[in-house]
């Protein structure tokens, strides 16, 4: 078998570029192709079955075991190879690595905590007006649910109801639509054009087959107009029997429920908002006069879950029940093959709806692969298939792309052509081989067990085997699979050489025994075949093993894309060339080759320009545009380019086959964004960018072999992303079920660890209880359109007054950070030292900061006239804030409408430039994502942040605390950070921020109290005798416990959550306690009693809690804050200023801050707690401000009774 070379010695070739030392050594043998495929797929497979272990046989080479145990370390698995090293019996072993919890000990100098003098000042007054003992009171109060809460119901948007309009109306806008239709010109032209469109001539078939179908599947190829036209059709078939609809049409993105409505707004010649709107998540157009709504698929799941709560509820009445499904004439869910998270779950939701809605009409559209299946899970609904409308494309692969490279050249890619590889002569079959292979061959025609011949075809490399004729009959394996119809297998083995013309002891060959059987589709590929082979098999084979040899397939080669795009250049005059790239590496790598090339770096002839969601978007709009006479446009794309963007004059199409996808990694528990291979699906989308204006080629930088392998589409959404959202939304939808239970309705259920960590995360937030019942504050989380986690930070925020940072992060978290990557080179350290300066506002040692900081700054700016100024110096999108921008407002309106916030909510933000609150927000948003920072290892470049798990992971440099002093510091600074991603380089934290210890000491979901031992942590301690809990059980720990906190000045350790520990006096400890009793009774009182004024100690506890974390919310944080002076002074010695506007830098930014409400609050310190307290307007305010603020970090469970601030 051929293995791979070593890494090191692949480079040193490259660099060398061939070389008599090269020729000289002996070349390593690789990794066959199909080898490689096959070991991929065995790991796949394993990874999602219920086993725990699996052991590949004893016939893996060194180099095929070396492969595996790589592939395992991406995937997240362990690996183990096992026997004798010189045998032929060692084998090497899989492992699920599953996480074992155990109770990390800090073993770290423990962080100190203490109140600062103004902050004992605070919790001075407040205590002597509010003891400790007046607690239980409230507590009780807090836990009494509002009987009338359950009569408390939110109406749909009315965007999503029908139009009450009467039929004469009706009549009276269809008759002035076909006027304008018939006498408008341009509407003229668009009708005729409309009318040219594949799907036109099926119109009448849609429209009754639908009528008298409750479920219709529409199969369409990309370009048969069935995503504009379809929703047209039933909206003019009702209006023209007078009848009003309301037709919601889904899509699975943003920008596709916009431009689509955008677009038939336009070809009916209306504005859009009028017949037809579009409502997405925090954003919207158009009301209930709206005939055709497009949404998200996020926005309607919400509508159906409302919908079956209200069938499930026991005491709802039926008024209740219709109040809560509008009466929704069509719903369209477009594009259900992308498999997006929601559509499944939706999908499944629809299908258990639809007998209490027999009026409901459902119409589901696809692309046509897989059409089938989607049919079988409604009942075998009919299906429509429209065919497409895209130019011929002329599909090339890697063997044919190294044939074109050499053609004009000794030399193949990067190869010297003069190293010869020995292809030894197949060895003879032996005869026991002879006969297995005779009886695989035997057992796959007679039936379809194809496994055996199959290992036969992958493993058997060197042997005879593609042409292999049985020894009786004479058949082949390439008839074998075109006999069975197996087109896949069948184009493997055609792909690798495997000779068609050859015929059995019938006269038979592959070709007639697909006709014999109708296999039309392997039919039509072996005529196809045998018609357009006209290279030297052998030679294409012998080119593509030489290639793989030396190039890693999973890897992009930018010097063979170098040498395509020369090839493309040298032999056609015009036409733009599209190269699909996995991520922003490969595409600055390859712009890098381009530019160093003399050939390209002439910018009058090239135009090279780089496509990606976070470019600015004047940048991406260059794409569209053509290129002088002469120049030719050479665009490098991620997988945007598939489906969101369409460029007219592109003729060519360079495929790497990667593309970058995040996922999820349930027995990890981290999310991976690594570089993977494309579906069948994307590599037609792909192709199809060359075909959509005109006739093009697509050149797949895959071997034809891993072509026939890819899947047929993307893994769904719902197996790879993690599901919080959803699994929150099931007990919304019923509360009585299991969770599980229902989502194993779905098409493809996700596995049951990925459903597990969702529950224990809800369970930890408080939305779920520990038996898995839906909570009060569950209900409250459920209702936002945001992550439950965000949610709950939201909550805490309006509890704090605090809400504009909040509502920030919330939307950034949604959509995407503002932040733009650099275009240039030099331009990466001005874009580095930007960012932290922006940190700088709150403190620095920030990436979230950084975002709450640039949407400030950036709406003064705007606000100035500066937007354009502020957004060159500070590489921010425009484009992303001005969203941000929609989404926060859409964001506040959904919190009012949903009683959490009044109308006018200006005094829920006058902390919103309060530091120390804005930390505490930051951390009810992101815990528990807690970690410790610590310097490089030895030999290493990269910070390292230690969390609860124990994991120890590296600090992405893209963070702006990657450059962190550690010298300034004499503890291990603490973090709170948004996500752990596994990419191609490892584990990795993306973004984080150091935090102090009293908001997590406030936030934590338990707190404990044990003695400081001499060593801070003795690594033989036992957490059950040592750590006092603060439980409700009576014994021994009581006393301890009591004994520990009985002297106010004693010096204590406090463990929270088992794992963060702290050294404080008891006095602070105990006073700690006491606000988080309080400040989890508050906030469950607003919960359970929305609309009501907080009881007066609670009011007061809130406003206590505000003012110690904005005296010490910071307290604690080892490392220098830099100051916004220091900062700046460092991005202007980066040139980000024109010379001339270097005199006004320093101020600039300080400028743009709005220090308004941070005066006010500071005003109000200097007056003092208990002056405010006393003030006779105060508690009315208080309240008034709190009325509906139900913000929110209730512990799991039942912690609320182990707080016992009052015993301490």
């Amino acid at each position: 078998m051929m293995a791979a070379p070593s890494i090191s010695s692949t480079k040193m070739r490259r660099k060398r570029g061939g070389g008599k030392q090269h020729q000289q050594r002996q070349r390593t043998p690789a990794v066959a192709e199909a080898t490689r495929i096959h070991i991929r797929q065995t790991l796949e497979e394993f990874r999602t079955s219920d086993n725990e272990v699996y052991t590949f046989e004893a016939n893996l080479t060194n180099f095929e075991r070396a492969e595996v145990h790589k592939l395992c370390r991406k995937m997240g698995m362990k690996s183990a190879s096992s026997g004798s090293k010189t045998g032929n019996n060692r084998r090497v072993s899989v492992y699920k690595f599953k996480k074992e919890s155990t109770d990390t000990k800090e073993k770290n100098k423990l962080t100190s905590f203490t109140f600062s003098e103004e902050g004992k000042i605070v919790l001075r007054d407040f205590f002597s007006l509010y003891p400790p003992g007046d607690h239980g009171e409230a507590e009780k109060i807090a836990s009494i649910s509002n009987k009338n809460n359950d009569n408390i119901r939110m109406k749909t948007d009315d965007i999503l109801w029908k139009p009450l309009v009467k039929k004469g109306e009706i009549a009276t806008k269809f008759e002035s639509l076909v006027a304008r239709m018939q006498s408008d010109s341009k509407l003229k032209q668009i009708t005729e054009d409309r009318s040219k469109l594949p799907i036109a001539s099926f119109k009448d078939m849609i429209t009754s087959t639908i009528e008298s179908n409750q479920v219709v599947l529409i199969s369409g190829e990309t370009g048969c107009g069935k995503t504009t036209q379809v929703p047209q059709y039933l909206l003019d078939c009702m209006w023209s029997k007078g009848d009003a609809c309301k037709v919601v049409c889904t899509q699975p993105r943003r920008i596709s429920a916009i431009s689509v409505a955008e677009r038939i707004s336009f070809e009916r010649g209306e504005n859009i908002g009028e017949s037809v709107g579009y409502k997405i998540r925090l954003e919207n157009k158009g009301g209930r006069h709206s005939s055709i709504v497009f949404c998200t698929n996020g926005v309607l799941l919400r509508v159906l879950i409302k919908a079956g709560n209200s069938r499930t509820g026991k005491k709802k009445s039926a008024k209740m029940v219709k109040d809560a499904f509008p009466d929704i004439t069509h719903i369209i869910v477009d594009e259900i093959h992308e498999r997006d998270r929601f559509s499944d779950f939706m999908l499944a939701i629809i299908r258990d709806m639809l007998p209490f809605y027999p009026h409901l009409r459902v119409v589901l559209m696809s692309a046509t692969l897989d059409a089938e299946r989607f049919s079988q899970y409604f009942g075998g609904c009919p299906i429509i298939r429209v065919p497409g409308f895209t130019y011929d494309v002329k599909k090339l692969y890697l063997e044919d792309v190294l044939l074109l490279v050499k053609s004009k050249s000794t030399k193949v890619c990067h190869h010297d052509s003069t190293s010869k590889v020995n292809v030894d002569e197949n060895p003879e079959l032996t005869e026991d081989y002879k006969l297995t292979l005779d009886e695989a061959i035997n057992i796959a025609w007679s039936s379809d067990e194809m496994d055996s011949l199959l290992e036969f075809v992958s493993i058997s490399e060197g042997l005879n085997i593609l042409n292999y004729q049985h020894s009786v009959t004479g058949v082949t394996p390439l008839m074998v699979f075109a006999r069975k119809g197996k087109v896949g297998d069948m184009c493997m083995l055609l792909s690798l050489g495997a000779d068609c013309q050859l015929q059995d002891k019938e006269g038979k060959t592959a070709l007639s025994w697909a006709e014999h059987e109708n296999q039309k589709e392997t039919s039509a590929i072996l005529r196809k075949h045998i018609s357009t082979t006209t290279v030297d098999l052998k030679e294409e084979k012998l080119l593509l093993d030489r290639y793989l040899q030396d190039v890693d397939p999973e890897l992009t080669d930018v010097i063979l894309i170098e040498q395509l795009l020369r090839k493309i250049c040298l032999e056609s005059e015009e036409g733009a060339i599209l190269v699909f790239l996995p991520g922003w590496d490969a595409i600055n790598k390859a712009r890098d080759k381009l530019t160093s090339s003399n050939f390209f770096k002439d910018s009058s002839k090239f135009l090279i320009l780089a496509l990606h969601s976070m470019v600015p978007s004047i940048e991406q709009k260059k794409v569209f545009k053509r290129p002088p006479h002469g120049c030719r446009k050479i665009i490098l794309s991620t997988n945007i380019a598939e489906t969101a963007v369409t460029i007219d004059d592109v003729v060519f199409v360079i495929d790497s086959g990667r593309m970058k996808e995040k996922s999820y990694d349930p027995y990890n528990k981290v999310s991976t964004l690594q570089s993977s291979w494309i579906s069948k699906a994307n590599a037609k989308q792909r192709e199809g960018r060359a075909g959509r204006c005109q006739p093009g080629i697509c050149y797949h930088l895959y071997s034809k072999l891993r072509a026939a392998s890819l899947l047929e589409f993307q893994v769904p959404e719902i197996k790879r992303t993690p599901i919080e959202e959803l699994c929150l939304q099931v007990k919304l939808l019923d509360p009585s079920c299991k969770i599980e239970d229902f989502l194993k309705k779905t098409l493809d259920p996700p596995v049951s660890e990925s459903i597990q960590n969702a529950i224990t995360v809800l369970q930890d937030i408080g939305a779920l209880s520990p038996d898995e019942e839906l909570t009060e504050l569950g209900e409250k989380l459920g209702s936002i359109p945001v992550h439950p986690l965000t949610s709950k930070m939201l909550l805490f925020a309006i509890s704090m007054n605090c809400l504009d940072p909040a509502l920030t992060l919330a939307c950034a978290n949604d959509y995407r950070d503002p932040f733009t990557l650099p275009m240039r080179p030099n331009d990466k350290k001005k874009a580095t030292a930007a960012k932290r300066e922006l940190a700088s506002v709150y403190g620095s040692h920030g990436d979230q900061l950084a975002v709450i900081a640039a949407f400030e700054c950036w709406k003064n700016a705007k606000q100035r006239g500066l937007e354009a100024r502020f957004c060159s110096r500070y590489f921010v999108s425009a484009g992303v804030m001005n969203m941000l921008f929609g989404m926060r407002k859409q964001l506040q309106h959904e919190l009012c409408r949903n009683g959490f916030i009044p109308e006018n909510s200006s005094r829920f933000s006058e902390n919103s430039q309060d530091i120390g609150i804005i930390h505490a927000v930051l951390v009810a948003g992101l815990y528990p994502m807690v970690g410790r920072l610590h310097p490089p290892r030895k030999n290493a470049h990269r910070i390292i942040i230690e969390n609860a798990s124990n994991d120890k992971v590296r600090l992405h440099p893209h963070s702006i605390n990657s450059k962190f002093n550690f010298r300034k510091t004499n503890v291990s600074p603490l973090v709170i950070y948004d996500e752990i991603t596994r990419d191609d380089g490892g584990l990795s934290i993306k973004n984080c921020s150091i935090v102090g210890p009293l908001p997590l000491l406030l936030l934590a979901t338990e707190i404990a109290v044990a003695p400081l031992d001499d060593n801070d942590v003795s690594e033989d301690d036992d957490d059950d005798e040592t750590i006092y809990e603060d439980s409700d059980e009576e014994g021994n720990d009581e006393r301890d416990n009591d004994r520990i906190m009985s002297d106010p000045e004693n010096v204590v350790r406090v463990i929270a959550d088992r794992w963060l520990c702290f050294k404080s006096t008891a006095l602070d400890v105990a006073q700690i306690y006491c606000l988080r009793e309080r400040l989890s009774a508050a906030i469950m009182y607003k919960i359970t009693h929305p609309g009501k004024d907080l009881p007066e100690l609670l009011a007061a506890s809130i406003h206590a809690i505000t003012y110690v974390l904005s005296y010490d919310g910071l307290s604690g944080i080892n490392g220098p804050l830099e100051s916004v002076d220091s900062l700046t002074l460092m991005v202007r010695q980066t040139d980000i200023d024109q010379p001339a506007a270097a005199k006004c830098q320093n101020n600039f930014l300080k400028s743009l801050l709005s220090n308004d409400s941070q005066q006010d609050f500071s005003q109000k310190r200097e007056m003092g707690f208990k002056h405010q307290v006393h003030h006779p307007s105060y508690l009315a305010s208080q309240n008034r401000h709190q009325n509906q603020g139900n913000g929110s970090n209730i512990p799991r469970g039942e912690t609320l009774k182990r707080h016992r601030g009052n015993r301490s």
